[in-house]
């Protein structure tokens, strides 16, 4: 099996993967499943370049298929993620996030000489911190918990 690190190296394979989660996201209903037909549309690759990805995917447990005669619907499966995750963290701080964030607020504006354009700045770096640690917690903390 490829190293998780080889598998997610991948642009082609990272694409998929989130096709994967959007279809989680956007279609709840869907329990997270996406044809491979509607992976190739979302993605306007060839269908053996997407079925090509999706072996090493599923191979690295990265995802999950489910056969229904002749069509296949895959869904995302996080558990390998924690590999990926038990590296990453180190690099990642949430309290540069949080402390990012706690600059742009209100409070620490009074107690911080901002000007306008500092304080948009600030404000704006500690959203994308927010947001990227959300991204990451969004994919791998709901496996890592169980």
């Amino acid at each position: 099996m490829a190293d998780i690190f080889d598998v997610v190296a991948d642009s082609t394979r990272r694409d998929i993967l989130a096709v994967l989660l959007e279809r989680e996201a956007d279609v709840p209903s869907s329990g997270g499943e996406i044809s491979v037909s509607e992976i190739v549309s979302a993605l306007g690759a060839s269908q053996p370049t997407v079925s090509k990805h999706l072996k090493v995917l599923r191979e690295s447990g990265l995802v999950a298929v489910r056969e229904e005669g002749q069509h296949r619907y895959y869904k995302l499966d996080r558990t390998p993620l924690e590999t990926l995750e038990d590296w990453l963290i180190p690099f990642v701080s949430t309290d540069a996030a949080a402390d990012a964030a706690t600059l742009a607020s209100a409070g620490a504006r009074e107690e911080v000489a901002l000007n306008e354009e500092q304080f948009a700045f600030a404000a704006a770096i500690g959203k994308a911190f927010a947001e990227t640690a959300h991204q990451v917690t969004a994919v791998v903390a709901p496996k890592k918990r169980r």
